[in-house]
């Protein structure tokens, strides 16, 4: 073994095969710029710092038993090794400013510049939610702006901005829809799910304490109409539906599910992660939905993904926008915002509130940056916008489905995204193994095995910001891979070849993490 080096680091003969790119062996293990990155502790003398600091004054121990004196193996970096590192490892990462992110459901797109510079505006990036009311009235303003914009665009009655993410605004629906029964006096415990619905929606009405029970769908990918209508009963609290659905469809019997569920005395909840497909084309209002989610984040810029920040509006109907939480913004006749919350709630007629979802206010980031798009694109931009995505997605389902199974292509065109099966690969490869081969062409793989109610599923949504150049070099590069997989292309096995790694054991990687650093490993 190697023994470390003043910084740390052991430098020695590569292991054979351990980096995947081609060619012969170098002593530091790089390949040009694709650089061997060491952990931090690898880097850095455990024990030591980066940084000179002045001796600490003596002074009484406040920690009682808690005092520890033994070290505690941290290492020590200097600003430009800490720089470096993780420098270098993001030049590992896969992100829109490289390139196309075809993840289903998901609508990775390109978020204009603009919406940034907006965010970081003084006044929006510094505002503190425990600020006086009456310095932030810019603040609210925007808040309030938004929520006008969101009830527009969906035709609805009232809105929560608050929850912070789309299954919070799940959850938030959720309880609007418990808040109004309990008002009625009316005990019901199920809730109905589609099976093309996002997985998120049964795990939240399970959370919120219903019984969840599945619709089945059509042969062609639609939720069943008739066996809904069968289920529905003095049990029934509500349906949680995607539309567009994760399929990809367009849901064309929304208004007759609304109607049917309304009829049996039970609500209509919309997921709207995929509003991105009808912005500016259908408003859920219009539908008869009762409550739906809006992601900020996915429809209305922000970057997305790396776990947050997101933000999750909720639009209400009329029937649901009485047990909305607080707080929320209200104009009074003089013009100014309100934000309106406990204390104030009687006076602005608002005193069914279930309650709140969050100790302040939502994000105000998120807000910002939502109504600089809608600003910038205008409601025409907007309507391009679905239009655009739609185009996008029904190009690549047409482009590729000679070549990969595409199970609901007779159904019509797609929205957002287009699905694809593995029907037709050789036996021993999987979806999995094209994924990977993907990765060696350039691009992050689709969303995989998603959704359940297709054989393992290839889910791509391309999003409007793509050209069509853009999308020609994806549907060659996927083309290319999916030929392969149908003629047995052994490689596909073990790819990707041309990655920092080689192919994780996923199972192990999943089940048996190793998340701490040992001692040991510098042996």
């Amino acid at each position: 073994m190697s023994t470390p080096n003043a910084s740390g680091w052991k430098p020695g003969t590569p292991v054979t095969g351990h980096n995947a790119m081609s060619g012969p062996d170098t002593a530091t293990g790089n390949r040009a710029l694709m650089l061997e990155e060491p952990l931090l502790f690898e880097i850095g003398h455990v024990e030591t710092t980066g940084v000179d600091l002045p001796e600490p004054q003596g002074g009484a121990n406040r920690l009682g038993g808690f005092d520890r004196t033994a070290p505690i193996g941290l290492p020590g970096l200097s600003e430009p090794e800490t720089v470096r590192h993780y420098t270098r490892l993001s030049r590992q990462n896969y992100a829109i400013d490289l390139g196309l992110f075809p993840l289903g459901s998901c609508t990775m797109k390109h978020n204009p510049r603009l919406n940034e510079k907006v965010a970081r505006m003084p006044g929006f990036a510094d505002v503190h939610p425990l600020q006086p009311v009456d310095t932030v009235r810019g603040a609210l303003e925007v808040i309030n702006e938004l929520a006008f914009w969101l009830l527009d665009l969906t035709g609805m009655h009232g809105v929560a901005m608050s929850p912070k993410a789309g299954a919070h605004g799940e959850l938030c629906g959720i309880l609007c829809i418990r808040a109004a029964l309990e008002a009625r006096g009316d005990a019901r415990e199920v809730i109905l799910v589609p099976e093309s619905a996002h997985g998120t929606n049964p795990a939240t009405a399970a959370f919120a304490g219903y019984k969840v029970e599945d619709i089945p769908a059509t042969p062609e990918g639609r939720v069943d109409l008739e066996a809904l209508k069968a289920r529905l009963g003095p049990d029934v609290a509500g349906v949680m539906i995607t539309n567009p659905n994760t399929c990809g469809l367009f849901e064309r019997d929304m208004k007759a599910i609304s109607d049917a569920v309304h009829a049996a005395g039970g609500f209509v909840y919309c997921d709207g992660a995929n509003f991105n497909a009808i912005v500016g084309k259908v408003r859920p209002g219009d539908l008869g939905v009762d409550a739906m989610h809006i992601n900020l984040h996915k429809t209305f810029s922000t970057p997305h993904g790396g776990g947050g920040p997101g933000s999750g509006p909720v639009v209400l109907s009329e029937a649901l926008s009485p047990y909305g939480p607080l707080p929320f913004t209200a104009r009074t006749e003089d013009g100014v915002v309100h934000l309106v919350e406990e204390e104030n709630a009687a006076e602005f007629e608002h005193t069914e509130a279930f309650g709140r979802m969050t100790a302040f206010h939502g994000q105000m980031g998120m807000f910002t940056r939502a109504l600089a798009y809608m600003l910038s694109h205008g409601a025409d931009g907007l309507k391009q916008v679905a239009e655009d995505a739609v185009l996008n997605a029904n190009y690549i389902l047409r482009s590729l489905e000679d070549v990969l199974d595409a199970p609901f292509g007779p159904s019509g065109p797609c929205m957002h995204e287009a699905l694809f099966s593995d029907k037709g690969f050789a036996e021993d490869v999987s979806t999995l193994d094209l994924a990977k081969a993907l990765i060696d062409e350039g691009y992050h793989p689709m969303t995989m095995y998603f959704p359940l109610v297709v054989h393992g599923a290839m889910l791509v949504e391309p999003t409007e910001t793509e050209s069509k150049a853009a999308l020609d070099q994806f549907i060659m590069a996927l083309r290319s891979v999916a030929e392969r997989a149908k003629t047995g292309d052994e490689a596909l096995k073990s790819a990707p070849h041309y990655a920092p790694r080689r192919r994780l054991d996923e199972t192990q990687a999943a089940r048996k993490p190793v998340l701490a650093w040992n001692d040991a490993d510098m042996a």
